[in-house]
């Protein structure tokens, strides 16, 4: 049974979760062979391995649950929250506890195996974003869930378990300390400036050049001025833009060309490597804000945190941004 448990010093949370310790690599030893598709609980005609479909796209009519879909959406086998728990929260001593509600979905992105998301068709990507867009409307509408996290771990030295192409999508009962700092410190900018901080940094940006990797139909993808690791990129439509949900068919297109764009750029300029993405937006529920920005990270798996980072907070980037976002630029994709 999971639990959400808080850090008394820090204000950190962290989910407890037993059955993720049954998922294969959950413990990085020796990495299984997932490259199988014989085996792939992912693949069309192994639908039975998998809880069944919350959403499915298919091309004409066919039946739930079973092989001619395009993308599926299902639980995770191993979640690390449940809708069915029920809401509470307990004090033991010094310690805060919470009841491990919340949702965590998988979205297979192709029915085709070995057909990363670099490689996947325009419509494709599109596909997957409006999959998560409308999942996350749908978690929305239950009132104990705060926030949504739309995320990918690919490769894996990533964290990625299986190697079939997949995105998540976790629902909680709260809004992670992540998240928290960003509203913070947008909040405190638009306080003292009446504006939004990722505007001002888009604008600085355009002006300035050197850290901008890409430019798509509405979206903008550069290196952060203080980048916490190699080759880091940051997506933020252009318009400003608070919610994710609320996108339009023509914005999630245009994400869709940005993300497809950077991750092919990254492939290419940097052999295919492992890499996290996940989706920064206000809170559910939470109506249009004028100081936040919703964006997109996108982080390959370069470098290790070690005795420093952990201790300290701080990241080491050997990479400074403005290099990185040169040799992307140059990177035909």
């Amino acid at each position: 049974m999971p639990e959400l448990r808080r850090d008394p010093v820090v204000d950190r949370w962290v989910i407890v979760a037993p059955e993720r310790a049954d998922r294969p690599n959950a413990l990085v030893r020796g990495l299984p062979d997932q490259d199988d598709p014989s085996s792939c609980p992912f693949c069309p005609g192994h639908e039975p391995m998998t809880p069944p479909e919350l959403l499915a796209h298919r091309d004409g009519s066919g039946q739930r649950n079973a092989p001619g879909w395009t993308l599926r959406v299902v639980p995770n086998k191993f979640p690390a929250l449940r809708t069915e728990e029920r809401m509470g929260r307990a004090g033991r001593g010094l310690y805060d506890a919470m009841a491990g509600v919340g949702a965590h979905e998988v979205i297979i992105e192709t029915p085709e195996h070995s057909r990363q998301l670099p490689q996947q068709s325009p419509e494709q990507v599109e596909q997957l974003l409006r999959a998560a867009q409308e999942r996350i409307v749908d978690l929305s509408r239950d009132v104990r869930l705060r926030s949504a996290l739309f995320f990918k771990n690919n490769g894996a030295a990533a964290g990625a378990s299986l190697s079939h192409p997949h995105s998540q999508l976790v629902a909680l009962p709260l809004v992670p300390a992540e998240v928290e700092r960003e509203l913070s410190g947008a909040r405190a900018h638009f306080q003292e400036k009446q504006r939004c901080i990722f505007c001002d940094v888009i604008a600085q940006e355009a002006r300035d050049r050197s850290r901008v990797v890409l430019e798509t139909d509405g979206f903008v993808a550069l290196s952060p001025f203080a980048a916490r690791g190699p080759f880091e990129l940051l997506i933020l439509p252009r318009e400003h833009r608070s919610i994710f949900e609320q996108s339009s068919p023509a914005e999630i297109r245009g994400l869709a060309d940005a993300l497809r764009l950077a991750l092919r750029k990254l492939d290419l300029a940097l052999e295919k490597p492992a890499y996290n993405f996940y989706l920064h937006s206000l809170p559910l529920r939470e109506a249009p804000s004028d100081f936040y920005h919703w964006h997109l990270e996108l982080r390959p798996v370069l470098a290790l945190a070690a005795g420093f980072e952990w201790g300290t907070g701080f990241f080491i980037n050997p990479t400074p941004p403005e290099e990185a976002a040169a040799f992307l630029r140059q990177t035909e994709a």
